[in-house]
């Protein structure tokens, strides 16, 4: 087998590779020879085939088999001797092949650059600190409250915000129709749970009172016998009930699964506390990778260039197709929205083969314990269906490899962390939030960043943030 390099340009390598006729045909005999052992067809007995009708019936499938092993050893010997590390899957294409002549094809290979690492010692940052206010914890007490509320009888008439206990029957053309019926329906006016300006005709009504609702229901209804057809309800009102708040004390702590008011105030400060360091991390995390990206230019594989700002400019065309596109594009052309993206896309690129070449040559790698608790993390943001999403994983390869991705990142960046200097600062929790993209990011702890919906989020991509 011979393989010559035939074109070095910056991060691309071309060579051809010959594999002579001769050693095909000797590993074409060998496998022949395999196969008589065992091989029996009509005629003739176990292992006594003659080698020409063996030939004749398994030479095709032997020959490609012969030839895939020869194509992966000779590229791998290319990339082996040459001392390459690939970008990505090399590129094979055959040049010429017959029976009774020499294999010979190209393996073109995109390589990883040479990449100096800067001394992360040397590296200032500040990190904006907030303490979480305690008006934050009565605000999300009083939401609680609010969700748990219930309601009492009221001696007067209906308005915005009360329950009503009512009967109906629904009509259409004077004839009930199936399903518009009920009795002792709970209904909290203003809630728009029925169909638009049903629940406003209920307003001002004591109980005792009857009514005739006249409404249209919506084109796009479920129900096609009724969709965009007038319709009337005769209600009768049975009950005015008035919403009354929940108690924010120990039993409010109680019915959400928790055994105090002050177990409930402490998870609470907790869960703010959480999402403030979430940005907090993301807003040093997006001061770091400025500071890598000013102090590390290497030329990026261009495939992985390619594929990295196709995947942008697919989303933002789609973007621009349904209306959402940033305000700040809105008026550039196509070619001045290319050349941000590719500059984007160039960036990304490199920051991903940085922080994975600091990870490899600092032996960083993400454990089982690792995943697990990035798994518990995602669970936490589908309250109710933790089970659920731990199947998920449990059961999908692919999705356990993509949450990989982004917790090895998360890994390396801490490690660069630990090395730089790192100054606390303590600003007010508006000043930390100041900035919607990073709360957005936060709240999605940390999660691997979504496709650029507009150009702010899109600079927001693993190796990115």
């Amino acid at each position: 087998m011979q393989v010559t390099e035939i074109n070095a340009d910056g991060l691309k390598r071309d060579f051809k590779v010959v594999v002579p006729a001769g050693q095909l045909e000797t590993r074409m005999q060998a496998k022949l020879a395999e196969i008589a052992r065992t091989a029996a067809l009509p005629g003739f007995r176990p292992g006594k085939v003659p080698p020409g009708i063996l030939r004749k019936k398994y030479g095709p499938a032997i020959m490609g088999e012969v030839l895939e092993t020869a194509v992966n050893e000779g590229t791998g010997k290319a990339i082996t001797d040459g001392g390459l590390r690939p970008a990505m899957a090399p590129k094979v294409e055959i040049i010429s092949f017959a029976e009774g002549a020499d294999l010979e094809f190209s393996v073109a290979v995109e390589v990883l650059p040479e990449i100096k690492i800067m001394d992360f010692s040397s590296v200032a940052l500040v990190r904006d600190k907030a303490q979480v206010p305690d008006s934050e914890v009565d605000d999300a007490l009083a939401n609680i409250a609010s969700r748990n509320e219930s309601s009492e009888p009221v001696k007067r008439a209906s308005k915005d915000g009360d329950v009503v206990v009512i009967d109906f029957v629904g009509k259409k053309d004077g004839v009930a129709f199936p399903g518009g019926t009920a009795q002792g329906y709970s209904l909290k006016l203003g809630s728009n749970t029925f169909i638009p300006g049903f629940e406003a005709q209920l307003v001002g009504k004591k109980a005792g009172a009857e009514a005739v609702v006249e409404v249209t229901f919506p084109e796009g209804y479920g129900n096609e016998d009724l969709a965009g057809k007038p319709a009337t309800f005769d209600v009768t009102v049975k009950e005015v009930r008035a919403p009354k708040a929940a108690e924010i004390d120990d039993e409010l702590a109680k019915s959400v699964g928790l055994e105090s008011l002050d177990a409930l105030k402490t998870a609470i400060r907790d869960e703010i506390a959480r999402s403030l360091d979430g940005i907090s991390r993301m807003r040093l995390k997006r001061a770091l990778l400025d500071v890598l990206a000013a102090n590390h230019d290497f030329p990026v594989p261009p495939t992985m260039f390619q594929q990295e700002f196709d995947h942008i400019w697919k989303q933002v065309e789609e973007d621009k197709a349904a209306g959402r596109l940033d305000a700040s594009d809105a008026g550039k052309s196509d070619d001045e929205l290319k050349a941000e993206y590719q500059a984007l896309a160039e960036r990304r690129v490199r920051l991903g083969l940085l922080l994975a070449d600091v990870g490899r040559v600092n032996n960083i790698t993400v454990t089982q314990e690792d995943l697990n608790r990035g798994i518990m993390m995602e669970a936490r943001n589908y309250p109710g269906q933790e089970h659920m999403v731990l199947q998920y994983y449990q059961k999908n390869q692919e999705a356990l490899e993509n949450l990989r991705a982004p917790l090895y990142e998360e890994k390396v960046i801490d490690f660069i962390i630990e090395l730089a200097k790192i100054t606390d600062k303590d600003v007010s929790v508006e000043e930390l939030r100041r900035d919607p993209d990073l709360a957005v990011s936060a709240e999605a702890s940390d999660e691997a960043p979504a496709k650029p919906k507009k150009k702010a989020a899109a600079k927001k991509k693993t190796a990115e943030e």
